[in-house]
């Protein structure tokens, strides 16, 4: 993840400018809620004695952070991943607690850049042109030839 370099573990979070997001967005650390267990999978005598798995908790729908639309943009956006407004992360792929951790705060800050996104404009329905229709009838009659060309011959 590109943005490993730029979340901190400690702290406001900051979310970069970007497309839905023109001034930024600065999570207050009051609003993240950081719970650490024992991971599971390899690591040895340390997996049994480090708490390094991460569960990090941020309330979307009480959140300060947001604007009214940014906040029913992203509560919509991540209804699949919510629970009662709540967006849980959990990060256990690395063995530091700390590598966690900064995994876990990467991964909010794409899910909510993803999520802000504005909509993309609606399709317009177009028709196919005249001659691209006549291509397509010409190459289903070429087709439907060749396969007629296969049949067995009858002896009439």
């Amino acid at each position: 993840m590109p943005a490993n370099d730029r979340v901190s573990t400690t702290g406001d979070l900051l979310v970069p400018a970007g497309s839905g997001i023109p001034g930024g967005l600065v999570l207050p650390a009051t609003e993240l809620v950081e719970r650490f267990s024992r991971s599971s999978g390899p690591g040895g005598q340390g997996v049994n004695t480090t708490d390094s798995r991460v569960e990090l908790r941020f309330d979307i729908a009480r959140s300060a952070a947001f604007t009214d639309l940014q906040r029913s943009r992203a509560l919509q956006e991540l209804a699949p991943r919510l629970v009662d407004g709540v967006l849980t992360i959990a990060a256990s792929e690395h063995r530091s607690q700390l590598q966690n951790r900064i995994a876990a705060r990467a991964r909010l800050v794409n899910y909510l850049r993803d999520a802000l996104l504005p909509p993309p404009p609606p399709r317009r329905a177009t028709k196919p042109s005249r001659r691209a229709r006549q291509r397509r009838l010409d190459s289903k009659k070429q087709r439907g030839e060749l396969k007629a060309g296969r049949a067995r011959v009858r002896d009439d």
